[in-house]
């Protein structure tokens, strides 16, 4: 009798014992296929992380784009500091030096007969310190009621409209007219601003003021020893402007799609591009202390503040809209999952919505049935269009952001609301 570790395999069991064998050495030397969602899963985080690095480039290039290469957007943006106080001193102060270093104070006494003359070069020479001071104090009450009034408002928004942009001129050395670019400084022509002030003071009885002859000083806008190597770099992404947001955009979407846990990279995704812009935030924040440390004494800080402010205004617009998109997005995406904590949020939004509904005895009928059926793409859509509103409005401020959020939650309410459905409620949204 044959053993029975000896009998011979059948056909079937051969079979299985082969396959079992290139399984086990499969398993042993790799299976390619076990690799593909690893390989998918790594490709998704780099172009997350791509997404998120680019981000900030993304918000300034637009801002290079959109506001700095505008004529009309950067005069809407340099506008206002006509009527800033730290400017209007800053100006008021420059203009007054200028015209005083100009004043011959001995005509004022051209007219004196000549036999008075010893007497009064004598008493002048007394009373030059007085005099001078009283003259500058003149002339700076003068300069400084021009320089409160609206015709200094227009001569701004002018010198600023005929040069294109000041900080364009910085960062590419194009344009001309009033704006120059000295070394790393970047300083506006206050000659049109002196000549009106000359006017004022021969009107207000100082008519040796009409021998000041042509003055031209500067007010430095910008300055900053980076400016000349920055150049470059604007450039490149005035060029790239137009294109680096799709292409971040698209690195994101294609993260997301790539991804075997979709959801959760929706969610990873929006978080990281938020917290891409939260770092140029950062960056503005602290850039703006380390460019007022570094500014030469001649120069107000106050006024380079404020005008760092105007520059830096339509950033951190920006900075706040993708930080506000990539929260709603991220909560979006996780109140359509199935975590337990977005579970509980959702039943809590759902059995509230509908205590009220049933409290005020509303029935959805036909058209409640429908929206129940088509509720997580009407979620959906809300959110879209919250999302979209925000990215199209000009500059959207804190207000408007709040604003726009509110009235997305209001109808994702009334959609609940709506909702006839008497089992169990879905997401929000979703």
């Amino acid at each position: 009798m044959e053993a029975e570790g000896n009998r011979p395999e059948s056909p079937q069991a051969r079979a299985e014992l082969e396959a079992l064998r290139a399984r086990v050495a499969a398993l042993e030397e790799g299976d390619p296929d076990r690799h593909r969602p690893r390989a998918r899963s790594l490709l998704a985080v780099l172009l997350v992380l791509a997404a998120a690095v680019l981000t900030p480039l993304s918000i300034v290039s637009t801002w290079a784009r959109n506001e700095i290469g505008d004529t009309g957007n950067y005069v809407a943006m340099m506008a206002p500091l006509a009527s800033d106080a730290d400017v209007q001193a800053a100006v008021t102060d420059r203009v007054t030096g200028a015209v005083v270093k100009h004043l011959d104070l001995k005509a004022l006494l051209a007219d004196v007969a000549p036999a008075d003359r010893p007497v009064v070069d004598k008493a002048l020479a007394r009373l030059s310190g007085p005099l001078t001071t009283g003259v500058s104090d003149f002339v700076h009450q003068t300069v400084e009621r021009f320089v409160a009034s609206d015709a200094f408002a227009t001569i701004w928004t002018d010198l600023n409209r005929t040069a294109q942009s000041a900080a364009l001129k910085a960062l590419t050395g194009s344009g001309g007219g009033a704006v120059k670019l000295t070394g790393n400084a970047v300083t506006i022509d206050l000659a049109p601003v002196i000549d009106r002030v000359k006017h004022r003071l021969v009107d207000d009885g100082l008519t040796i003021a009409a021998k000041i002859p042509a003055i031209h000083t500067d007010f430095t806008v910008l300055t900053s020893d980076s400016v000349g190597r920055a150049k470059k770099g604007f450039r490149a992404l005035q060029i790239i402007g137009f294109w680096l947001p799709p292409v971040t955009l698209v690195l994101a979407a294609g993260g997301v799609l790539l991804a075997v846990r979709r959801r959760r990279a929706l969610v990873t995704t929006a978080l990281a591009v938020a917290a891409g812009a939260a770092v140029l935030g950062l960056a503005v924040w602290l850039g703006r202390a380390f460019y007022l440390d570094s500014l030469p004494p001649e120069v107000s800080q106050p006024a380079a503040g404020s005008v760092f402010d105007a520059l830096a205004g339509p950033v951190r617009t920006l900075v706040r809209l993708v930080i506000t998109l990539g929260i709603v997005v991220a909560l979006a995406a996780w109140l359509t999952g199935d975590g337990r904590a977005a579970t509980r949020v959702k039943a809590m939004w759902n059995d509230g919505i509908g205590a009220v509904r049933d409290a005020a005895g509303v029935t959805g009928g036909p058209a409640g049935r429908w929206v129940h059926r088509a509720r997580p793409w009407l979620n959906w859509t809300v959110v879209v269009v919250a999302a979209a509103v925000l990215v199209a409005w000009d500059r959207p401020t804190v207000l408007v952001t709040v604003c726009v959020t509110l009235c997305a939650l209001f109808a994702l309410a009334v959609v609940e609301f709506l909702d006839d459905d008497s089992g169990p409620r879905a997401s929000v949204p979703g």
